[in-house]
């Protein structure tokens, strides 16, 4: 439906009418009105699975929703690296939500992974924000090829759960723009979302649900989002404000008083009726959307579904280590330890969790002529040592060629509403691990968690092989995997540092009542790790393969690149070993040299290729202009410094295998202002500056005048600019003995703001 045709249906509602549709009907509906023929549409939980309740609603997963099938995680997806699996993912949701009725899904889950405590960081994809807007664009674009909307969440730096719906994110302008928002940005300009969920907390004091800075300011006007914004279920603080803020629809329904207190607000001219319109417009955009893209014929096929959870979890699925232990053989004795081999924890708690069709662990999968025990060896309801159970586990151990421990995080440790307190497993199982590891040395271990991990056995084992949380086939994916039927090509999306005390938001992540200060600022994850020369356990990018990559040829078609330009980048990606895998190229940028703090490098472009024994591909790149940027908060937005930048194909963000350098230029140069508090150093960075400066410096009597001859010649020009790039200009006064008058440095100042 035209705007025109919209804009004449809400000249004839009522004023009580337009603010009704400003909030839910229920849970999960929006309300309709019958006169004007105005549709409800339903929106459902959630990123990796439909969550569709009609009766018991909640947003928390206590109550039970349709049989559904449960995808892997964002934590899982986004390992893949795979933009075309991850919009086939998201193109088989979409259909299912026309099966099901459902107009809008609710995701994805896109906010950051500061801390590996995050409870909810599961859902996430990343700690980095180009991989997390890569990832996201193409869920975004398979969903709503569909016909069904999505709702990208949570709106804005919503990185904790701890006193999620109170507390304050206090982030420092650039941060927000190159952690927080590129995401979302990325995903908006891109794919077009037909709904943006804002988060429960506040953003520099101002909650996110009447944030006028992020819900208009950013969002629309600079971003050009043209869809409406959806309440996180309860996060609305204050309606009337909220609905000038931006925010057009409160989820989920208020029982009416936010609808009074609108009707209330216009009526009493403290909200202008034009900002009701404008919000009802917007929402019925997508009504009428939803309706006229409503598809008869879609069908909810769950054993087909059920197989594709499968394949993205194969091509997600990491590999940490493998000191020449896998693959396995099936011919070989082997032990499946521990209660995930059987009941397999596969997706996380809260809003996103589905009530699966059926759930494949990897005994579920085994040949019937296969020499294998298994063995429980710990149970995940409670953190305590069962000696019968580890007892059971051991004798299996030592009977077996190769023991496999199922083993991670349990429910009780990772979901929405709650952060983790440690980034530890339970005791119970890594002392299991190391158990096992003592009477087995062929031994590998088979992680399910939403998130990174302490790995105090890592050396005791010979194999670790990183699931995340992989959905309801996660069993036939790890059986494909371990035995070589199909090739490990997912990489970390997270660092895995090796204790949480090396995390960067270590020493301020919860906060202080309700403060949360992001004093990292930029430096999350990666960037963290590689500025400090830091160690960790498994780096950003990282993830084995059965067979072996060699990188050549790294070209740049310039070298020397005018901000505004292209920059094209090739490389071959050869497969050196004996079978087919598929390699993860990673594009990193770094600035040589930077006068603004920046990290050493980032994550700027990827590619994820197959390839036969033997076979060689040309793997091409195109960096724009914000490849080379970082926010500058004088000019409000992004900006390109000239210089030097290198260009680097790695493995992960420790194992760069080839760099390129080239020199940037930038038709726009920052304006600098100058006061008397300026100093030296910063006044002659440029020619003109010095030139400018020198007649006056060579006035002032830094020295004593009691110096001999050869001190001061000792005194090289290296020393003097040293001695002087801290001074400020007013200190030309002070040092020259009345040689430099105020009216000099008022004629400096006014040369300074000329050039």
């Amino acid at each position: 439906m035209t705007n025109e045709k919209i804009k004449e249906l809400i000249a004839q509602m009522t004023l009580e009418e337009k603010a009704g549709l400003c909030s839910g009907e229920d849970f999960w509906h929006t309300k309709a009105v019958k006169r004007l023929d105005i549709p409800a549409i339903m929106v459902s939980d959630g990123p990796h699975g439909l969550r569709k309740q009609d009766q018991s609603a909640d947003h928390l997963g206590v109550n039970e929703s349709i049989k559904a099938v449960c995808f892997p995680a964002g934590c899982a997806t986004a390992s893949s690296f795979d933009r075309e699996l991850v919009e086939d993912m998201g193109k088989t949701l979409g259909n299912e939500c026309q099966a099901e009725d459902v107009s809008v899904l609710l995701g994805p889950a896109i906010n950051m992974k500061r801390s590996p405590l995050c409870g909810r960081n599961f859902e996430y994809y990343s700690e980095d924000p180009y991989l997390a807007g890569q990832i996201s664009t193409s869920f975004v674009k398979g969903v709503q090829s569909q016909g069904v909307g999505t709702s990208v969440k949570h709106f804005a730096a919503n990185s904790q759960e701890h006193r999620r719906m109170t507390s304050s994110s206090e982030v420092d302008e650039r941060t927000m723009h190159e952690i927080y928002l590129p995401a979302f940005e990325e995903t908006v300009k891109q794919a077009n979302p037909w709904t943006i969920m804002c988060s429960y907390n506040k953003i520099n004091g101002v909650y996110a649900s009447e944030n006028e800075e992020y819900l208009t300011n950013v969002l629309r006007k600079k971003w050009g989002y043209e869809g409406f914004v959806m309440s996180d279920w309860g996060a609305v603080n204050d309606r009337v404000e909220g609905l000038k803020a931006g925010l057009e629809l409160e989820m989920p329904s208020s029982g009416g008083i936010n609808d009074k207190k609108i009707v209330q607000a216009v009526e009493n001219n403290t909200l202008q009726e034009s900002v009701l319109d404008e919000a009802v417009l917007r929402l019925l955009r997508i009504v009428f959307k939803a309706k006229e893209e409503k598809k008869q014929t879609s069908v909810f096929e769950r054993e087909n579904d059920h197989e594709k959870a499968r394949k993205v979890e194969e091509e997600s699925a990491v590999l940490l280590k493998n000191d020449a232990i896998l693959p396995l053989k099936e011919s070989e004795k082997i032990a499946f330890l521990g209660t995930y081999a059987k009941t397999p924890r596969y997706q996380g708690g809260g809003s996103s969790h589905i009530n699966s069709s059926r759930v494949t662990g990897i005994l579920d999968c085994l040949k019937e002529d296969m020499q294998y025990r298994y063995a429980k060896g710990f149970d995940d309801k409670e953190d305590s040592i069962d000696e019968r159970l580890v007892e059971e586990a051991l004798a299996a151990a030592k009977w077996a060629d190769v023991s496999v421990i199922f083993a991670g995080l349990p429910d009780s440790f990772e979901s929405e509403g709650y952060d983790r307190d440690h980034m530890s497993m339970p005791n119970c199982q890594n002392d299991f691990i190391e158990r096992v590891a003592k009477v087995n040395k062929n031994c590998v271990v088979v992680l399910h968690n939403g998130s990174s991990v302490e790995m105090p056995w890592i050396n005791q084992v010979k194999g670790v092989l990183e699931l995340y949380l992989g959905g309801q086939a996660v069993g036939a994916a790890a059986y494909d995997i371990l035995f070589g039927h199909v090739n490990p090509s997912g990489r970390l999306p997270e660092t895995f540092p090796k204790k949480l005390s090396d995390n960067p938001s270590y020493l301020s992540y919860k906060g202080e009542g309700d403060i949360v200060e992001y004093k990292e600022g930029i430096f999350i994850g990666y960037r963290y790790y590689d500025k400090k020369e830091a160690d960790v356990l498994f780096p950003f990018g990282h993830g084995l393969s059965y067979t072996s990559f060699a990188y050549s040829n790294l070209k740049l078609d310039k070298a020397k690149l005018n901000a505004k330009e292209l920059l094209t980048v090739t490389v071959d990606v050869t497969n050196t070993g004996k079978v087919q895998g598929k390699e993860v190229v990673q594009l990193y940028v770094g600035q040589r040299e930077a006068k603004v703090i920046r990290p050493v490098k980032e994550l700027r472009d990827f590619a994820k290729i197959s390839l036969k024994p033997g076979e060689t591909k040309t793997v091409t790149f195109t960096l724009n202009e914000r490849a080379f940027s970082y926010y500058d908060v004088t000019l409000h937005d992004f900006y390109a410094p000239e210089g030097t930048y290198d260009i680097m194909i790695a493995k992960s963000a420790k194992e760069v295998v080839l760099s390129e350098s080239i020199t940037l230029f930038n038709d726009l140069k920052l304006q600098k202002s100058y006061s008397s508090n300026s100093t030296f150093g910063d006044v002659m960075e440029e020619k003109e500056g010095r030139n400018i400066l020198k007649p006056y410096i060579d006035k002032m009597g830094i020295f004593s005048d009691e110096s001999t001859e050869a001190e001061a010649e000792a005194i090289s020009s290296q020393m003097q600019d040293a001695m002087l790039k801290d001074l400020p200009l007013r200190a030309l006064i002070s040092f020259s003995s009345g040689a430099v008058s105020l009216e000099d440095l008022d004629t400096i100042l006014e040369k300074l703001k000329q050039q």
